[in-house]
């Protein structure tokens, strides 16, 4: 957790970000979902057994940027998150998560909901 709120300190944003590349194939990513309007894929960097985004295909750099217009587009994030839980397996619940700025822990400049099930710090207590 320490290492993401580093990266969260000094990420900014602007310019071409890692999910765009995804969104455009450029990069690999293991993907759940896909239609017209979002994304979803497993994070190669999990903090839960489970942890999937679900990203916008249009860029919307932070929740605070985002305009009225984004409220379906915003709305069908949490719908994909719910159906792709589902299809994961997911019954019991998970975590939905969206990061704002640098002090809110937010890393990658590109509006992205986190899908989390069992966080790893609460599976190593129980």
């Amino acid at each position: 957790m320490a290492d993401e709120i580093a990266k969260a300190q000094v990420a900014r944003p602007g310019g071409d970000t890692i999910f765009r590349k995804i969104i455009r194939k450029e990069i690999p990513a293991k993907i759940i979902y896909e239609d017209d309007q979002c994304l979803a894929f497993h994070d190669i960097s999990p903090q839960a057994l489970t942890y999937f985004l679900v990203i916008p295909k249009k860029h919307i750099s932070q929740i605070s940027a985002a305009e009225d217009d984004d409220e379906s587009l915003l709305g069908h994030l949490m719908i994909v998150g719910k159906k792709c839980a589902a299809d994961l397996g997911l019954k019991e619940g998970c975590r939905m998560v969206v990061n704002e700025g640098s002090d809110g822990g937010q890393s990658v400049y590109h509006v992205h909901l986190h899908v989390l099930w069992r966080m790893i710090k609460w599976v190593k207590k129980s």
